[in-house]
């Protein structure tokens, strides 16, 4: 009867050690791939931008820019070919330890859901299956003027720019849209301090909603559009901080815009570019993707 006691004792206590290094394994971000292999043999930034271009994904410097799954085992990504007037959308899957090789995709600028089982791509989701993603799915009228970038929060709120004809279409406006009972329907414009200037676009929430970046063509910037941050604070009427320019460091005499975080948390992806100007008049865009320690935006939190 004691080596049966023994036993069990020592299976539960077994059972629990797995359970909690799988926990522990899971709040370190292990389950990503290595660290070594998880941004295609990259060294990592600092502080201070530099750009992002891995070979596998950059022949002739024609990668424009990407997104991690939230697992980071699937990259989706564009490329810009025939002197940057057609873009070529693809993906490439992190399977047996590496990365492999690139397909074709039709999945144009993905976003995820926190639980990686949901895809956000303009006003559709699609749904992960057992077989891949689901058709599209219009995601809803409150949505219907929405344009240049959208995110999500853990909490499952819509932050994403709307373009009306009334604001001429070249300002834009920033709004968020709760779950309410199930549903979206009261989307809601946040305040005139984060909507001032033109071409407010590519807004990215934090997933715990503690901050928002976005991009915007602002007076007092340092360019043709910066990246901006605010913070949210405890406060019913000022919800949120006085929107921030994130500095030279980030922004310059070009166009910053798309910010994204990587779903480990580590690093801030952008695009760093200009519109380039044809002899009939027409403008193209050339950028180039960048990337930055996020410890930036900590250090732009205003201190308590």
């Amino acid at each position: 009867m004691k080596n049966y006691n023994f036993i069990l004792l020592t299976l539960v206590l077994t059972l629990f050690f797995n359970a909690c290094k799988t926990i522990n394994q899971k709040a370190s971000g292990s389950d990503f791939p290595a660290l070594e292999n998880r941004y295609f043999g990259q060294k990592l930034p600092g502080l201070i931008p530099e750009v992002f271009a891995p070979e596998m994904l950059s022949p002739k410097e024609s990668f424009q820019g990407g997104m991690f799954s939230q697992d980071m085992k699937e990259f989706y990504f564009v490329r810009k070919k025939d002197g940057y007037k057609e873009r070529s959308f693809f993906v490439v899957r992190y399977e047996n330890n590496s990365w492999g090789k690139e397909a074709n995709t039709d999945i144009k600028w993905p976003r995820f859901s926190e639980d990686g089982n949901t895809m956000y791509v303009g006003k559709e989701q699609r749904k992960r299956t057992d077989t891949g993603w689901s058709e599209p799915k219009s995601l809803g009228e409150f949505l219907k003027n929405q344009a240049h970038g959208l995110s999500v929060s853990s909490k499952e709120t819509y932050y994403y720019a709307v373009y009306k004809k009334e604001d001429n279409n070249i300002n834009g406006k920033l709004y968020y849209c709760p779950l309410e009972k199930g549903k979206y329907e009261n989307p809601v414009r946040m305040n005139a301090d984060m909507n001032k200037g033109e071409y407010i676009a590519h807004p990215l929430i934090a997933p715990d909603e503690s901050y928002l970046i976005w991009d915007v063509r602002r007076e007092g910037g340092y360019g043709q559009a910066d990246l901006y941050i605010s913070f949210k604070q405890n406060d019913k009427e000022h919800p949120w901080s006085s929107p921030i320019n994130m500095g030279p460091t980030i922004n310059s005499g070009m166009q910053e815009s798309s910010p994204m975080v990587t779903q480990d948390g580590k690093y801030l992806f952008f695009n760093r570019g200009e519109w380039i100007q044809k002899e009939d008049g027409k403008t193209y865009y050339v950028g180039k993707n960048h990337w930055v320690d996020a410890k930036v935006i900590e250090n732009l939190r205003p201190k308590q």
